[in-house]
This record gives C-alpha cells, structure tokens and sequence, in this order.
C-alpha cells in the first residue's frame, strides 16, 4: 500500500514537473499584459474585471484571464483576498488580487504606493530569462545537441550564431538583454551597496578603493550605484561596442569600448558581475590573467570581485539550491557554467591568483574576492 502512496505521489510530480514551463509562460505573459502594475496603480488590490479594463485584455477572455491569475496565485507571484460581493452569476470574477514580494519586484511604474522603499523593475530580467527564441527555444535541442560531438554551444546549435555576434545583428536582442542585465543591477546593488544586513555587510568589500572597471558592465547600473555609494572611487565600464554605444551616460562613469579578452583598463579592482559564468574554464582563465594584469601594480590594493553563484553557498533551502543548479542549466547555452567553490579554486589558481573569499548575498549569489 505504500508502494502504491508513493507511486500516486510521484504521478502527481511528475506532472507537476512536466508543467513547470507553463507557470514561466504565464509569468512572462503577466509581465506583458503588465498586471503587476495594474494592480500597484489600483493601490494594490484588484479585481480580474479591473485587471480586463486597465490591461486590454479582450472583454470574452475574461475566463481566461482568470485561469491565468488562479494559477500565478497558487504559484505565490500573486495574493488572492476573500471575495469581494458580487452578482451570483459571476461571483468569482470579484476575487480581489494582491502583490505578493514576487510580484513586486516586476512593478515598473514609478507610482508611490506608500511603499517607495520596495525594490522594482526586475521585470526586463524577467523577460529575458523567459524569452521564447533565445532562452526557452535553444533547450528544445538539449538532447541531440548532448549526443552531438560537435564544439557549437547550444544556443550557437539553436540561433547560428554565438550570443555575443547575435546582440551585433539583432538589435531587439541586445536591448532585451542589456534591459534585463542593467535591472538586475539596480536591484542587486542596491542590496549589496545600502542594506547591510540583507547583504551580509558586503558593501565593505568595495571600502579603500580608488578606482575600479567594471568589465562586461553593460549600460553601467552596477558601476553608476558604486560611483555614488562611493563617490572617492572613480568607476569605469568596459564592454564591447555594441553595447556601451547604446549605454546612457550622465557623466558619473566613463564608458570604454573594448574587449575583455585583450586588455583591461587599469584600476584598484576589477568586477566581474554575471560575467565569467558564461564562459568554459579555459576562458576563465584567461579573462582572470587579463584582471590580473590591470591590477597587478596597485601597490597592494589590488583585486577581482566576482558576483556569481557559488553552488553549495547561501541560505540552502529547496528554492535557492533549486535556483542554483537550474541558473547552472540556463547558462549550459552558452557554454559556461555555475560553478562549487572546488571549481572555482581551480580556475583562480591556473590564473595565477593566491587567495580568494567567498561572501553569499541575496540568497542565491554569492560576491568573491580574489587577490593576486
């Protein structure tokens, strides 16, 4: 008998695991229709009948819109109140529907809601880990590109060409990812830069610098929050130039066009955010040897910052070690990797550096500092 409870358990995970790209779609989809600030300009609270009007969603695909929300409620991205009263023909169409913390953070409008201290905007980065042609389409080849001897990545198998070429000829791409990559920044520096306790005090790590380039940086967001946390520190960004002939540009840092792989500006430190874990270990390698020359003659001072997942480290419970090895997988696209401490260590000693600490923040990222 409990061979049979334990089987009728399994059918049910097996469906719920089967159905996982299902609730990434109707959060992508939410995101567009734009509910989660629906529901923030109507103070937080709103009905599906409020949602069909604020979003454009046609008036017959009211029902649908429901199943929609019903299932980002169960889901936790959003809150369902006790109904509301209403006519007895359409009862359930006047459930009231809340932000939860998920949803929060993708509320774009810049609307005060009593609760401007809430972190937002995350929801470009959103959209682009659930972007249908170049993050869900390139796993629909995972098996034949695995048994395929062949040296493309699996994104390189699915669009024909690298990711770095593709934001050179597909402009929506290069917005969506710069867009997804310049809210992450926001969100996460704010934490790492102005909540010391949710950050574990790292903020600190950037203390006693004078200068520092941020290399693969973007449109700037993680170099422009460090400049005026730490206005003594003259902040750079190096990326390729595609990217920063786009960036917007207020003065507070200095954008340069280049590439990582052949030289890095000089400066007391280099960060590395969401950088090194699209690359092999090789590659690694030699971006590290490249940092470790911008920073080598910095009487002392000098080092790497990494801002990556370190496997094993944060707060381990289901959903951070789940998030960790699942980001392992999306980053399988382009050939990189998250990597356990062991892994790293590997890598930061083949490019001649001594010494490195590990500093988990934001439950699932972790900071790294690596000293020559």
């Amino acid at each position: 008998m409990n061979t049979n409870k334990n089987l009728f358990q399994g059918y049910v995970e097996l469906y719920h695991n089967g159905l996982f790209h299902v609730k990434s779609m109707a959060l992508r989809c939410a995101v567009e229709l734009g509910i989660p600030d629906a529901i923030h300009r109507r103070g937080g609270a709103a009905t599906v009948s409020d949602l069909v009007v604020d979003t454009g969603v046609h008036l017959a695909k009211l029902p649908c819109l429901r199943r929609l929300m019903r299932v980002l409620t169960v889901s936790g991205i959003f809150a369902a109140a006790d109904h509301q009263p209403a006519p007895p023909s359409d009862d359930e169409s006047e459930t009231v529907y809340k932000l939860t913390p998920i949803s929060r953070l993708l509320v774009d409008d810049d609307g005060d809601d009593g609760a401007s201290s809430t972190p937002r905007g995350m929801s470009a980065m959103l959209r682009l880990l659930a972007r249908p042609d170049t993050a869900v389409a390139p796993f629909f080849g995972l098996g034949a590109w695995l048994r395929d001897a062949g040296a493309a990545t699996l994104f390189e198998a699915a669009r024909g060409a690298p990711t770095w070429s593709l934001t050179r000829s597909d402009a929506s791409y290069n917005e969506a990812l710069n867009d997804g990559c310049a809210a992450d920044s926001s969100f996460a520096m704010d934490a790492v830069l102005n909540d010391g306790a949710a950050a574990g005090g790292a903020s600190s790590i950037f203390r006693g610098l004078g200068s520092l380039v941020d290399v693969g940086g973007g449109h700037g967001a993680a170099a422009v929050a460090i400049a005026r946390a730490f206005p003594h520190i003259k902040c750079s960004v190096l990326d390729l130039e595609q990217v920063v002939s786009k960036a917007p540009s207020d003065g507070t840092v200095q954008f340069i066009a280049g590439d990582m792989f052949q030289s890095i500006p000089p400066a007391d430190a280099v960060l590395l955010k969401y950088v090194l874990h699209c690359w092999d270990d090789d590659d690694c390698v030699k971006i590290l040897r490249q940092c470790k020359r911008s920073i080598s003659a910095r009487d002392g001072v000098g080092k790497v910052i990494i801002m990556n997942v370190v496997v094993g480290y944060g707060t381990q419970d289901n959903v951070v070690k789940e998030t960790q090895v699942l980001f392992d997988m999306f980053m399988m696209r382009y050939g990189g990797a998250e990597r356990e401490e062991h892994e790293w260590k590997k890598i930061f000693l083949k490019a001649g550096f001594s010494d490195y600490k590990i500093t988990p923040i934001l439950g699932f990222q972790s900071l790294i500092e690596v000293f020559p």
